[in-house]
């Protein structure tokens, strides 16, 4: 008896041993870095879009006169995002009143191939141009946001740009012309969805940063200014227009449809600091916010862009986007 014990306990040990060694020739297995398989899948062909979005068609925008145009033969689909209460008020003619966190799904129905456009409409452009950036980024190559909002509509919904708020100059004097470098590339921003490829990843980011809502990718300009050390601030257009008229001081220049690729500037955006992206008008900055907030940057589109801090400065130099009363284009609405 004592004898079978023995040979029990040594059979025991030795398995014990057997799987030991088999775990130790197992290699362990790295972690992915979520954001970074994410990125290459979204500028790759295999993305929903079918090319990297960023860096060909962002911003997707069309103004208040084609929407008028294929409207008339049935050739757009609208769909208003303000709230029920203000569609109610005047909306276009067709258009269909829908909530941003319902979006998806009613896109999903709709049968494209009627349509030349889909296009988002909200009140200043700002709102739709960060809902139609995640619905394009999801391969809706057919969606756009209408320029300008309704402000461009009919002078009575133009209140969103028709004030100096939008179109002020309070920080025309603090603008300035140094040029400031770049970071050092860095890692991407650690994700967490607990998927491994670039597909369902996506899909995860996409329904968080659906959820957030665009108030979560959104900043006033007195808010920046009141501490501009807090943020890494993205000077979002050319260069020529960087050096004059200036930019928000601080700021760094990235370039459109170039510098937020992974294999140039992406990297050089802290993953530990709060973002600020502004461009003309807060449209761009817009859909841009909406991309880097599914890569997992916390950033920000700084509302009414530079419209909003150096208006007469933009007017006078002559080939910046400025909203003025010629925008607005007095078309016919329905209640």
């Amino acid at each position: 008896m004592k004898h079978m014990k023995f040979l029990l306990y040594a059979l025991f040990i030795m398995l014990f041993a057997v799987t030991a060694c088999d775990n130790e020739d197992e290699a362990p297995v790295d972690p992915i870095n979520e954001a970074e398989v994410l990125v290459k899948y979204l500028e790759s062909a295999d993305s929903p879009l079918g090319k990297d979005y960023v860096s060909s068609d962002m911003p997707s925008i069309m103004k208040a006169t084609e929407v008028k145009t294929l409207n008339a033969t049935g050739k757009v689909y609208i769909i208003d995002i303000r709230s029920a209460d203000d569609f109610a008020k005047g909306h276009i003619k067709n258009a269909v009143n829908v909530a941003v966190g319902d979006i998806f799904s009613h896109v999903e129905g709709i049968d494209q191939s009627k349509y030349d456009k889909i296009v988002v409409v909200c009140y200043s452009g700002q709102t739709a141009a960060w809902t139609t950036s995640l619905l394009r980024l999801a391969g809706n190559s057919k969606v756009y946001s209408m320029k300008w909002g309704m402000c461009s509509w009919h002078e009575d919904f133009s209140g969103s740009w028709s004030n100096t708020v939008a179109n002020g100059n309070a920080y025309a004097s603090q603008f300035e012309t140094t040029a400031n470098a770049k970071t050092e590339k860095g890692d991407m921003p650690a994700l967490s969805t607990g998927e491994t490829t670039g597909e369902a990843i996506f899909e995860a980011r996409v329904a968080a940063v659906l959820a957030e809502g665009f108030g979560a990718a959104k900043i006033k300009n007195s808010e920046v200014f009141a501490n501009l050390s807090n943020y890494h601030i993205v000077n979002y257009w050319k260069e020529e227009h960087y050096n004059d008229p200036g930019h928000v001081p601080g700021a760094m220049q990235y370039t459109p449809k170039v510098a937020m690729q992974f294999a140039e500037d992406l990297t050089t955006l802290p993953k530990d600091k709060q973002i600020v992206v502004y461009c003309y008008t807060g449209q761009t900055s817009a859909f841009m916010a909406a991309y880097l907030r599914i890569l997992g940057y916390n950033a920000k589109s700084l509302l009414f862009g530079c419209n909003g801090m150096i208006y007469d400065k933009m007017v006078a130099h002559g080939s910046m986007t400025v909203f003025k009363e010629s925008e607005i284009m007095g078309y016919d609405y329905e209640k």
